[in-house]
Order: structure tokens, then sequence, then C-alpha cells
């Protein structure tokens, strides 16, 4: 194509592409990423004098072919919003590091990684709803590293959960030290090092998980994908806070060189039904949330009318929770005696099972609701006006929000129409 004579620019592609951001976000820091400074030193070039500026004039065929993708990727990507031609530029960015150190043009050294199969960490910490919406994410890393060996690091209640899922060679555990247990931090570095990590996804991208880059030193860190300052793959996004949880992974991930990333999925075998649900077809309710948030619930007494209309339906309501919430289901079993209560019954494994056996889910924002989205049947959710869906509603093939200010505003006539059409569909 046909270049202007000027330095490229974010103006250059198409605004809310991932180019745009990642150009944006390179413009507003005085130190660059290795890669912006290498595709905006090629901008203007003739095609052979980019090939060896990328790669040197006594390279091999090989990284001769990794920059022609990178120049061809650049090219194409320029004026258009088709997510997967950006992210084909981002993968050739990927390439050519395995033939040359970018961060060092226009002298050329040698690339840093290793060959052969790489070591590959995931941190995942917490909470419940953040770690199924990383789902996605986890399975996308996986089939990128299929030949590489790859940790989780996350937290004692998702451990058993992750090992489920074959995502991951080993699963390891972060007791979270706090700041002044040194030999807390001082085991999680020993563990850390001792993996010998090529690389680190960050999906907490939390100060606590960013922080945890800093214990390499003074050795070299890994390649680090997500925000912790100086990372080699930074999340180079200003708008990053308020995108979708799962819109900002994918994003990470795609300037990672790694695209698509799919929804979230539940594992195919985990736990098991509840002997009364044998044969049934049922319908899950979730009144609960978090303790601190009683203002994301919809009041016990609207699902007990729900529940009782949803017998006349032929589905058996199952109320879920913690021992905590008994008493939402027994405020709603007394307006649907028929109502099972397994509130303070069920384990991880055992919601997925219900999820992914479940006629529809009705429930408040919290984490089981995700859970039953990756499921992959109905599920209605009901926000409050304590959190915005656009940044965490669970998403999944067949989710419904409905919003409400106050919730307990909300009518059983709009739940009840929200089910039946989501049902039916």
């Amino acid at each position: 194509m046909t270049r202007p004579d000027r330095a490229l620019t974010s103006a250059d592609f198409r605004p809310e592409t991932p180019l745009n951001r990642f150009f944006a976000w390179n413009e507003a820091r005085s130190r660059h990423d290795r890669r912006y400074d290498a595709l905006r030193a090629v901008w203007r070039l003739e095609r052979d004098p980019a090939i060896r500026y990328l790669v040197g004039p006594a390279s091999t065929p090989e990284a001769a072919a990794a920059a022609a993708r990178v120049l061809d990727g650049l090219d194409a990507a320029i004026g258009t919003d088709e997510i997967e031609r950006h992210a084909a530029l981002f993968e050739a960015l990927e390439a050519i590091e395995d033939h040359v150190d970018l961060a060092a043009l226009p002298v050329h050294q040698p690339p840093r990684r290793r060959s052969g199969p790489k070591r590959i960490l995931v941190i995942k910490l917490s909470a419940l709803g953040d770690f199924i919406q990383a789902l996605g994410p986890m399975a996308a890393i996986r089939r990128h590293h299929r030949h590489d060996h790859i940790t989780l690091l996350t937290t004692k209640p998702f451990a058993a959960f992750a090992e489920g899922t074959g995502h991951f060679d080993a699963v390891r555990t972060d007791r979270r030290a706090p700041l002044l247990d040194i030999g807390g931090w001082l085991g999680l570095r020993r563990m850390l090092r001792a993996g010998r990590f090529d690389r680190v996804y960050d999906l907490q991208t939390s100060q606590r998980s960013s922080s945890y880059a800093q214990l390499w030193w003074p050795d070299p860190r890994p390649e680090w994908s997500g925000i912790a300052n100086g990372c080699s793959h930074p999340h180079a996004d200003l708008e990053r806070d308020p995108q979708h949880t799962i819109a900002k992974q994918a994003e990470q991930l795609l300037m990672a060189g790694i695209h698509p990333t799919p929804l979230p999925a539940l594992p195919a075998e985990s736990g098991a039904l509840a002997p009364e649900l044998a044969g049934r077809r049922f319908a899950l309710m979730i009144p609960g949330s978090s303790p601190g948030h009683p203002g994301k619930r919809w009041p016990a007494e609207r699902y007990g009318e729900l529940a009782r209309a949803l017998v006349e339906r032929g589905l058996l309501p199952v109320v879920l929770g913690g021992k905590g919430e008994r008493g939402l289901a027994e405020t709603i079993a007394a307006r649907a005696p028929q109502a099972l209560d397994l509130t303070g019954r069920t384990e991880l494994a055992d919601l997925v099972a219900l999820s992914r056996a479940a006629t529809v889910t009705i429930g408040n924002d919290t984490g089981v609701s995700h859970i039953a989205a990756a499921g992959g049947h109905p599920l209605v959710v009901l926000f409050s006006g304590e959190s915005e869906p656009s940044r965490c509603a669970p998403r999944g093939q067949n989710v419904t929000v409905l919003r409400r200010v106050p919730l307990a505003e909300m009518t059983v006539g709009t739940v009840l129409t929200a089910v039946d059409a989501a049902i039916a569909g």
C-alpha cells in the first residue's frame, strides 16, 4: 500500500480497535513498547529495507518470512476494524521475536527466548465469578501453548476445580500472604523462581498480582502479559478499566499474540446431581449475594412467587446458596413448598453439574450466576444499581440481563416473561 510521508500514529487505525488502543497507549507514555517502536521504524521504509531493519541482512529465510508477515499484517490492519487482522499483526510480532530481539533494534541481537517447549505460568487468584470468567482465556492459552507446560497459580478454593478443567499441567496455590508476612512472600518467591517460567499471563491484573513481577529481582523476570510496570506484553489500553472483564482479558491476550478467546465453558465432567433431581426438569434459583451487598438481592418473597409459577410450568425450583442463606430458602419454600433446598449442600463441582443440567437459572449478580452462564443453558440474571452489567454481567450462549433500580421494584411478571422467553429461545 502507499504510505504517507509521516509517522505512524493511532489515527491510522480505526477507532476502538486493538491497534488504535495500543498506539494511543504508547503515545501517552515516555517509555514505549518495543513492538510500537519497531512498527513506527519500518512504516516509511520500502519492503526490502524494512525486512533488513527487522531481522538484519544476514537473516535466515525463516526470519525473513517472519518479517514479511509483520509488514503484510501492518498493511492489512490499517483502516479496518476486522479484529482478525489486528490479531494477525500481533501474532506476526510474536513470531518475529523467535528470531530477533525487537528491543535491541536497530542493532540486531538474537532472541531472548530459548528454543523448545516453554514453561508458562497463569495467575488467577479469585473471586468465584472472576475465576469462572477466566475459563475462556485459560482455554485460549492452552490452545496457543498446546506443546508447552502450563502451571496455574490460584487460591485453595479453586485448585481442585482448576485441575479438572484440562487446561493445566500443574496447579499451585497461593495463600496470599499479608504484606508483613516476610516468610510467606519468600516462600512464594522460591516457588515462582523454581518454576523457571518463560512467560506469565496475569489474568488477575490486580495491584497484588502485578507486584509478583518484582519477585524475580535481581534476575530478569519472564515475559509478562498483564499490567505490571515494564512488562513485556502489556495490556496497552488507556480505557481498559471500563471494559467488561471478558473483553478486557480477550484484548490482553490478543496483544500477546493469542486470538480468539472463547466464552467461558464448564468442564464436561464435574460433580453429581442430588438424587431428588433424577429425571426431573428443574430451575435453579440463586436468591443470595455477597453479604456486603444486600442491595443486589431481589426479595426472597418475589423468588417464592416466581418458584410457585415455575412449578405450574412443570419445573422443580432448586434453591442454591451458602449455609448463611438458608433463611432465603425458607422464605421461598413458604410460598412454594415443592422447592428443593440445596443451600449449604453444594460444592463447586456440584454447582457445575447443576448448571449443566438445569432447564433455566434465575439469579442475582453473584458468582454462582457466572457458573450458570458457562453451563450453556438459559440464565436470567437480575441487576440492581450496585454494579454495572456492561462491566461484569455473566456472558454465555443464552443470558438475559434484567436491571431495575432499586431491584426490589422489579416485578415477578417481568422476570417470568424473561424466563419463558429464554426457555423458548
